[in-house]
């Protein structure tokens, strides 16, 4: 008898119902950007990306010093969504049998140049070579900033204002391949908001999804305003939406992999703070459901439709 398809979500769920943990030691598990772990001495934080050429890169057309880059900057990302400090990565890497040297010098150079620059060393890894395409598995610790908390994706509230880093969406267009982790814009925002930043994460399936997650993960719901939303929506999601039969909008809600941050700030901020924090304003934490806000007034359902593995 065959085994029932799942979603990513679904998997998620299952695998923690079978690696869940009572440890002491485990501050933090499944659910969140990176893991938290209480060394005795300090805490600990710890995630891994796993990318498949095929599914986050293309080596037939795409430089493999970019696709270098994205296999380090996706594990920046997510210590930037709980602004902590990168330490140390490990890179396992499939290499197709008979991958020329050339190009290992340059996914490798990619690689190095980006942990470099974010003070993040190699510290090592594994290789094996196999008849299939690249698969790039990163592993990345990272520890807290003197004097600031792992900002968690569960802290959000009714009542706070939504806020991203930057433009969405068309990342496809090449944004995916080269953005810049937002590491030192999250270390800022902990730092200026304090107690006001309530919770974040990396926008790497989509806003719509990533924005169901971290309100699953709150318990609570939000509405994004569609007038707040077309002020972010990136030129490459209208370039785009010239291409296809959608909006640069819908662009802009699903299709994911632009690692900006979506915050949740406790407090309304003015036009003046959220230019000099770099953030723009698209919604509202609400009680429950998942909402837009048309420019007429009008309340439409929001259905999380980024990215997601299938099983």
């Amino acid at each position: 008898m065959g085994r029932m398809a799942r979603s990513e979500p679904e998997f998620i769920e299952w695998l923690a119902g079978r690696v869940r943990s009572d440890a002491p030691q485990l501050v933090l598990g499944i659910g969140d950007d990176m893991s938290i772990v209480d060394t005795g001495s300090g805490l600990l934080l710890t995630t891994c990306d796993l990318l498949a050429d095929g599914v986050h890169f293309d080596t037939g057309t795409q430089a493999l010093s970019d696709i270098g880059h994205k296999c380090i900057a996706c594990s920046l990302s997510d210590c930037a969504a709980m602004a902590v400090r990168p330490l140390a990565a490990t890179v396992s890497t499939a290499l197709p049998r008979g991958m020329a040297d050339r190009d290992l010098d340059q996914l490798f150079a990619g690689m190095t140049r980006t942990a470099q620059a974010f003070d993040c060393p190699i510290a090592g890894g594994d290789t094996v070579v196999w008849d299939q395409p690249l698969v790039v598995d990163v592993s990345m610790s990272a520890v807290p900033y003197p004097g600031i908390a792992p900002v968690r994706r569960s802290g959000a509230r009714v009542g706070d204002r939504l806020c991203v880093t930057g433009p969405l969406g068309g990342s496809l267009f090449g944004k995916h391949l080269t953005f810049t982790p937002r590491v030192a814009q999250a270390r800022a925002l902990a730092e200026t908001l304090g107690a006001d930043l309530h919770a974040m994460i990396d926008l790497s399936d989509g806003l719509s999804l990533d924005l169901h997650r971290m309100c699953q993960a709150s318990g609570v719901g939000a509405t994004l305003d569609q007038t707040l939303l077309e002020q972010v929506i990136s030129a490459d999601a209208k370039r785009a939406s010239t291409q296809d039969d959608r909006s640069p909008l819908d662009h802009l809600l699903n299709d994911g992999e632009d690692f900006e941050l979506l915050v949740c700030i406790g407090r309304e901020p003015g036009d003046t703070e959220l230019a000099d924090l770099g953030l723009h304003a698209i919604g509202v934490v609400t009680d429950a459901n998942l909402l837009t806000e048309t420019p007429d007034g009008r309340l439409e359902a929001l259905s999380p439709q980024g990215y997601q593995h299938r099983l």
